[in-house]
């Protein structure tokens, strides 16, 4: 009987969902820029609330509280730190892109290099959406399901069988939000989804911490923090997945990748519908970042404390407390926004992997004068090509040793950072060539294979230097190649940025302000995760913890008085010039 409760209840949200995303995406589907980039109407809101969704899947919830489970919250710097990328993108990216006016990433790279680097990024791009980025969305989404319903013991069949079904099944559904309705239809349904995963995910740890303290939260959160309080700790030694001195070498830039140049995580902000709103919804999603290891970290902790070690693997251990704790008259809710978090990553992974097939590869290397009609079509065929391929890829993470979320970052590191290093090259030099890109993009494939799994594999020699580290060298070598090529063969005449906006370029006048805050927020989430904050061995926290905050709080009000008197300058000095060029219009 609970099971057809959940499964009614969810049907119900997921149709609420479905009914308002189709209403208000009705008739923004019909052009190339309705269909692709919603129009570019897509206001701070949506595009906060698409970000949130799109960023935080299943993958998020199963393989992060897997790891902490497993180890500490060493992981939660992949979020975490994530708004200094975000503020990147806010201030630096984003006006160069929606100052273009472009529709994908691989656009404003042909602008800058030529079609040859346009294309070579798209492949990356297709690779890694292809091979990993989608399949782990499918895998962890499937994992979950599979755990709160037994749908193996359900159905008498093996857990494998069980898999590929449920792969499948959550693919054709999300997929059809994507290839038919558009970014515009993807936005809306995020936006609505993530008000959901908010409720439920904030709902989890409480409900777990008053199972730990049986009955009382405040119980609950003291054996927490007092009893195995290292598992607080976000101070990664060098033995875990993620030390701590990685955030300052190559996490950096692949959060820029992801924030600042990933496709299916910008052209949210390309949509948008004039620089403020789009600065306004990148900056926003940065909050829903610094919450992550209260979501999405925390409820692996009290797993371990609830449970002890033991789980076949260690992404069982969110679905394992969310089966055992959750009240029946939620588990519709969270069935529904955790399939909503699936389609989310998955759809919009599709909605920008057409989006580049059409008009990256279709349009400009086989149909020059594709039309709007032509170009949506040939993307609804490739997203339906890629989904197909992804759903037979996705089952083989079974076979991921170390957790789900582990496998992902490693391979990812294949495209992410000779992508971020070619933008960034792109954005601060006017003479290096598109030759040093492509060198740059065959260099790094090469390079980062051997150095992490392929020394090891030919020659029995184990390179212990940990992948993020790994990466930031790369970087580095791979900025200098583009220096070089630069340097011996410039380009003739120096690149010249061409400012051709389709929509109002007024920057939005708390942007400052508000990353000024992002940074405190997340200086403050390492304090509280600290030897000095809630993994302090001796109590709850040590003094040197308030002495920190007290700093923190000081520092941060003093750069909030110095910036705003810069900013208001500015700010006014922008206003200025836009008005000027609208009276001699």
């Amino acid at each position: 009987m609970s099971l057809i409760f959940t499964l009614v209840t969810c049907a119900i949200f997921m149709g609420i969902v479905g009914y308002v995303s189709y209403k208000k995406s009705k008739g923004n589907v019909n052009d190339s820029d309705g269909y692709f980039l919603a129009g570019r109407g897509l206001t701070g809101g949506f595009i906060a609330g698409s970000l949130l969704l799109t960023n935080l899947s299943a993958e998020q919830l199963i393989g992060l509280n897997g790891q902490a489970y497993r180890a500490n919250l060493s992981n939660m710097a992949w979020e975490v730190t994530a708004p200094i990328a975000v503020i990147v993108l806010a201030l630096i990216l984003l006006p160069k892109y929606l100052g273009g006016a472009f529709s994908t990433l691989p656009e404003f790279l042909s602008s800058r290099f030529d079609d040859g680097v346009r294309r070579y990024i798209v492949l990356l791009f297709m690779l890694g959406y292809g091979l990993v980025t989608i399949p782990s969305v499918l895998y962890s989404g499937a994992l979950a399901v599979l755990k709160l319903f037994d749908v193996p013991e359900l159905f008498g069949i093996s857990f494998e069988t069980s898999v590929w079904i449920v792969i499948w099944g959550i693919g054709i559904i999300g997929g059809i939000y994507a290839i038919f309705g558009g970014l515009r239809a993807v936005a809306i349904s995020d936006t609505l989804n993530g008000i959901g995963l908010l409720v439920v995910g904030i709902m989890i740890p409480v409900i777990g911490l008053v199972a730990l303290g049986d009955g009382n939260l405040f119980e609950g959160f003291k054996t927490m923090a007092t009893e195995n309080p290292e598992k607080l700790n976000a101070i990664g030694s060098a033995d875990d997945s993620v030390p701590f001195s990685t955030i300052f070498t190559g996490m950096i830039f692949m959060n820029m990748f992801y924030w600042g140049t990933n496709q299916y995580v910008i052209q949210r902000a390309l949509g948008a519908k004039n620089l403020s709103e789009g600065q306004k919804g990148v900056l926003f999603s940065g909050f829903y970042k610094i919450m992550v290891p209260l979501l999405m970290m925390i409820p692996g902790v009290i797993a371990f404390h609830l449970y002890g070690v033991g789980f076949e693997t260690v992404d069982l251990a969110y679905p394992t407390m969310v089966n055992n704790l959750l009240p029946v008259v939620f588990s519709g809710l969270f069935l529904a926004v955790l399939l909503g978090a699936v389609f989310s990553s998955f759809n919009s992974l599709l909605n920008s992997a057409a989006t580049m097939f059409a008009l990256d590869i279709y349009k400009p290397g086989f149909n020059p004068e594709a039309s709007d009609e032509q170009l949506i079509k040939i993307s609804k065929y490739f997203g339906t090509i890629l989904a197909l391929v992804s759903f037979f890829i996705a089952p083989m993470l079974m076979n991921a040793p170390t957790g789900l979320w582990n496998i992902i970052r490693q391979f990812t590191g294949f495209f992410n950072i000779p992508i971020i290093a070619i933008v960034l090259v792109g954005v601060a030099s006017k003479f290096v060539p598109p030759l040093g890109a492509k060198i740059a993009v065959i260099f790094h494939v090469i390079t980062y294979y051997m150095l992490v799994w392929g020394v090891d594999q030919f020659f029995g020699i184990e390179i212990t230097m940990n992948f993020i580290h790994i990466s930031a060298i790369l970087f580095v070598i791979e900025i200098a190649i583009m220096l070089v090529s630069g340097y011996l063969k410039p380009l003739p005449q120096p690149y010249n940025f061409t400012n051709n906006p389709k929509v109002d370029m007024v920057p939005w006048k708390y942007a400052i302000p508000t990353s000024i805050v992002l940074v405190s927020l997340m200086v403050l989430s390492y304090i509280v995760f600290s030897p000095i904050g809630l993994a302090y061995t001796n109590g709850v926290v040590s003094n040197w913890f308030w002495i920190a905050v007290a700093g923190l709080i000081v520092v941060t009000g003093l750069t909030l008085v110095v910036s705003l008197k810069s900013w208001k300058k500015k700010y006014k000095k922008v206003i200025d010039e836009q008005f000027q060029k609208a009276s001699n219009l």
